[in-house]
């Protein structure tokens, strides 16, 4: 059997979620490195920075060997975002989610994901090419 790439994207968006966690950049950095290591993934580097102002937020990235994970937050809102997209058929991006609805405490949340694995190539047929007639030319 050829291998093949196995990926999955996990993504959405938390509501009511406190403020008080939604501006605490380290916390939610250590947060976004519990999601990774619960996806089974390697984490590489964490990248976090603060947006000032009234509707400013945290935005954190973790970047993994499988690929990524990024939240970010609008505590003017109770809002945040995010996603988990691994690769590899040991990670787990769910279990990555769980995490963040269990830490982070959404009153309510909306979650989708896509399958981003390789699928097998379809040769697509040359088409037939049709010599201009003495009229077209």
């Amino acid at each position: 059997m050829e291998e093949r790439v196995v990926g999955t994207h996990v993504y959405g968006s938390l509501y009511g979620i406190p403020k008080d966690l939604a501006w605490n950049e380290e916390e939610l950095r250590k947060i976004m490195v519990e999601a990774a290591k619960a996806s089974g993934a390697t984490v590489h580097a964490v990248h976090s920075w603060r947006i000032p102002g009234s509707k400013g937020g945290v935005s954190v990235i973790v970047l993994v060997l499988e690929s990524h994970l990024a939240l970010h937050t609008w505590p003017h809102y109770d809002y945040a975002t995010f996603d988990i997209y691994t690769c590899g058929s040991h990670t787990d991006p769910w279990k990555g989610f769980e995490v963040l609805v269990a830490r982070l405490r959404p009153r309510y949340y909306t979650v989708h994901s896509a399958d981003r694995s390789q699928q097998p190539l379809v040769p697509i047929e040359e088409p037939e090419r049709v010599a201009p007639s003495d009229a077209e030319a």
